[in-house]
């Protein structure tokens, strides 16, 4: 899921994200909440009018911001204060405020509000912040009142198998159409992902998807499909995109800016298809970031996002042939 995370992709249109086959958009509760506002999306008719997207959108419920703004924020059992990096203003957060925020951004799939702990925190917190997850899904589900939108709960708990454990089953019983896993990629070390993977997958559901929060390196995609998660979202192609980097097949991360590329004639991967590779090459993208240009920008998100989405068509194909393993091994050192 590319992340429209105030209403839009950065750079792309949405004809243009339907071109590179993407089925569904992730915008962000917290910041849609400060601008435009709740209010003001239902007042015309919801998100998906309002930019002009007309497949699924899912909503974080603003819980992600409770662990990235820790400096801007105070948590008690009851929810979360928070001083707006905008203005400075003063927002009160809770399950029940963030369910009815997602009922105005009308989004498809809808996250139960929870708290993301920092990688590494230690046990008494985890557990203390886990419990009040817990409660605070219970109370998202009890807040919400459209029948036309899918309620995902998320399973927390930290670095401690035990918790994570809990966490898990608690989640799984709530019968929630969806099920989330967060609280990584959060400041743990990397190969603790693949040990939370392999402790919740096999107490989750299989007849309901599930959800890696905040993950886009490839390999990573492929290291968690294996372990049977279904559904990535991440910010990563654009922020790339933006600093001048993309992913080949061969090479992994690449930067264009590199002097390699200064009188390139070919385009980043000579077999892509995407609208970059088709059309221009290594010298002109380059050309293009150095001097600021924001079609530079475009370009490259266009590229990464292909790599992304083109990723997930050949995991769904692979699956159906039953060949996953090749596609792992073709990912699994990209990053």
């Amino acid at each position: 899921m590319p992340c429209g995370t105030k209403g839009a992709v950065k750079t792309l249109t949405p004809d243009e994200l339907k071109t590179l086959n993407c089925e569904i958009l992730l915008s962000n509760t917290y910041h849609l909440m400060l601008r435009p506002g709740g209010d003001f999306l239902k007042s015309v008719g919801g998100l998906h009018k309002w930019m002009a997207w007309d497949r699924p959108i899912l909503t974080d419920s603003g819980g992600f911001q409770v662990f990235s703004l820790a400096t801007l924020r105070k948590i008690t059992d009851e929810g979360v204060t928070f001083q707006s990096h905008i203005d400075g203003s003063t927002h009160h957060l809770t399950p029940e405020k963030s369910i009815e925020l997602q009922e105005q951004i009308g989004a498809d799939i809808i996250m139960a509000f929870d708290e993301c702990p920092p990688g590494g925190c230690d046990y008494d917190y985890a557990e203390k912040s886990m419990k009040r997850t817990h409660d605070w899904a219970k109370r998202s589900l009890k807040a919400k009142k459209r029948t036309d939108q899918a309620l995902f709960g998320i399973i927390q708990g930290g670095i401690y198998k035990d918790l994570r454990t809990e966490s898990a089953k608690f989640i799984s019983d709530l019968n929630l159409p969806g099920i989330a896993i967060g609280g990584v990629a959060v400041g743990e070390p990397k190969p603790y992902m693949q040990e939370v993977l392999e402790t919740t997958c096999p107490l989750l559901p299989k007849d309901r998807p599930r959800y890696l929060m905040g993950i886009g390196e490839p390999s990573d995609i492929v290291m968690a499909v294996s372990q049977g998660i279904d559904m990535f979202d991440c910010v990563l192609p654009t922020r790339l995109a933006r600093h001048g980097s993309f992913w080949t097949h061969e090479t992994g991360r690449e930067t264009i800016t590199a002097s390699k590329y200064t009188s390139g004639t070919k385009p980043i991967e000579e077999n892509c298809n995407c609208y970059t590779c088709k059309n221009f090459v290594t010298s002109y993208l380059r050309h293009l970031i150095i001097e600021k240009e924001i079609l530079g920008h475009r370009l490259l998100t266009i590229h990464n996002l292909h790599f992304l989405l083109n990723l997930m068509g050949e995991i769904k194909e692979a699956i159906g042939k039953n060949e996953f393993q090749k596609v792992f091994k073709k990912y699994a050192l990209i990053q």
